[in-house]
């Protein structure tokens, strides 16, 4: 007796959307719960992209249709162009506005950086 692709590739998107619902819960609670700005920030983005990879994977999984399949990857593909830009630029305006603690970094390069280039003559 054999097993069906057709119920495998069910199995396997089950997983995956489970597995996507929980990272993104994770980063839900994680956001709520979490004590400042940059440990927030690092909950709402790494487990929710990949919450939303494994969910559209399962879905994929599911659907089994090529022009699906092809815009979910445009999905993915734009998520992960996005996301780490969007999270770059809350850090960095949280760290200029003063939000970010700076007793609880390890290295702080930006605070260097920024003295630079106001060191710098203008043109």
């Amino acid at each position: 007796m054999s097993i069906p692709w057709d119920q495998i590739a069910d199995v396997a998107a089950a997983v995956c959307l489970l597995g996507g619902v929980f990272l993104a819960f994770a980063a839900g609670v994680g956001v709520l719960r979490f004590p400042d700005l940059l440990a927030r920030m690092h909950a709402g983005t790494k487990p929710q992209v990949l919450g939303l990879m494994l969910v559209l994977t399962g879905l994929a999984l599911r659907l089994r249709s090529g022009s699906a399949v092809w815009a979910l990857l445009l999905v993915v593909l734009f998520q992960m162009l996005t996301a780490p830009v969007a999270a770059h630029m809350v850090g960095r305006a949280g760290y200029r506005t003063g939000k970010v603690r700076g007793d609880l970094l390890v290295v702080d390069e930006l605070t260097e950086d920024l003295r630079r280039a106001q060191e710098q003559p203008r043109d």
